[in-house]
């Protein structure tokens, strides 16, 4: 396992938080998820390296035998033992119990437990509407998978009984080797080839399964979203994933999700951003306008003068999570009128000489520096 270097993998260093372990995890979960990569084989790699990293180190118990292993190299040994001791260690047959009840747990311990492979996982992309997802939401989604045989138990015996334990390991799932050489004598653990690993022989095949422990089925799983859900977050369904062939546990259902974009909301995680479009007559004396929410417009008040491209914040009219709720940014956008008749024109050719327009603090610092750089106001025809 220790081949292997899960913080480099994760890009993470050995003192790492559980947090920092999260965070980086679900970016590199979203850089190589197959679905983003369809048809690589080394983004599948790495997205299953990723996952196998993560599995590791976001467990406690895991991540302890794990450091111990990299800390250790010298104890470890090949094919699933501690070999390589010779010398001093050669009468101390004991030596590798000791570390398999360390291990155990872990991977490591007997084969039969190592040998108990989960069965793998299932990924699902769902796509969610922006408010499905910005509220929360239940979904239901169905999909094929191999389920434990209800016939056999998972154990693709008869009646989940007719089986008897492997006379070679024992039950154990392991058999053990040991060799005598020049430089001491190695012990090496592997996996029992007479019943594979799995400590018991099979006598009479479950007829439903045919001796493989589980059966084809249609699954129907009913999603309870949380309200915050964004692209390229999951939720992971424990046991809901493929069984095993090997008598372990279901593997889990990976729902990711892809939110479709909405015509006036924009999201940046719990914030929201709006362009809201006004009247040049309200950005210029002020007045009151309707704002879109996520459940109900509110009316918000633009002030007297505000310039186009102006943003105001909202506190608290984003995106309501279970950590917390968002802002609301509103970008003002001053629609100039294009089409106006010979009389408007000229009430406004009248409004600007009367008012000099040409005197606002940002047009004369502008005529300023034009007419220091070229001699010109650019606002003289």
């Amino acid at each position: 396992m220790a081949d292997k270097n899960y913080y480099e993998i994760l890009g993470v260093g050995r003192k790492a938080t559980e947090d920092e372990i999260k965070s980086a995890y679900r970016k590199l979960v979203k850089q190589y998820h197959p679905d983003l990569h369809p048809n690589d084989a080394n983004a599948a790699a790495k997205f299953k390296e990723v996952n196998e990293a993560n599995e590791v180190l976001s467990d406690p118990q895991k991540r302890a035998a794990y450091d111990y292993e990299l800390d250790h190299p010298g104890m470890r040994g090949g094919a699933g033992g501690f070999s390589g001791f010779g010398g001093g260690f050669s009468g101390f047959s004991g030596f590798s119990d000791i570390f398999s009840d360390f291990f155990s747990g872990f991977g490591g311990g007997t084969a039969s437990s190592a040998s108990a492979e989960q069965g793998e996982d299932i990924t699902r992309e769902v796509v969610l509407s922006f408010l499905d997802a910005a509220k929360g939401c239940t979904k239901e989604i169905r999909y094929s998978r191999n389920e434990p045989c209800q016939s056999c138990r998972g154990t693709g015996a008869k009646n989940g009984t007719a089986y008897k334990t492997c006379e070679k390991c024992k039950g154990t799932g392991q058999v053990r080797y040991t060799q005598d050489t020049l430089f001491g004598r190695t012990i090496r653990m592997a996996v029992c080839d007479a019943c594979g690993g799995t400590g018991k022989k099979i006598t009479e095949m479950c007829p439903d399964c045919k001796g493989k422990g589980y059966t084809r089925k249609e699954t129907v799983v009913t999603l309870n979203i949380p309200a915050g859900a964004d692209t390229n977050s999951y939720i992971r369904k424990k046991g809901y994933g493929q069984a095993s062939s090997k008598g372990g546990a279901p593997g889990d259902l990976i729902v990711i999700f892809r939110v479709e974009p909405h015509k006036i909301f924009k999201r940046k995680e719990r914030d929201l951003y709006v362009e809201l479009p006004v009247s040049f007559k309200t950005a210029a004396l002020g007045g009151k306008v309707k704002v879109p929410g996520i459940d109900e417009t509110f009316e918000y008040l633009i002030p007297e003068g505000t310039q186009s491209g102006t943003v105001f914040c909202v506190r608290g009219k984003g995106i309501k999570t279970r950590t917390g709720t968002g802002n609301m940014y509103i970008t003002v956008v001053v629609e100039v009128p294009s089409k106006l008749t010979r009389e408007q024109k000229r009430e406004i050719e009248q409004f600007d000489a009367e008012t000099d327009m040409k005197q606002t603090a940002k047009m004369r610092a502008f005529r300023d520096n034009m007419q220091a750089m070229y001699g010109v106001d650019p606002y003289k025809n």
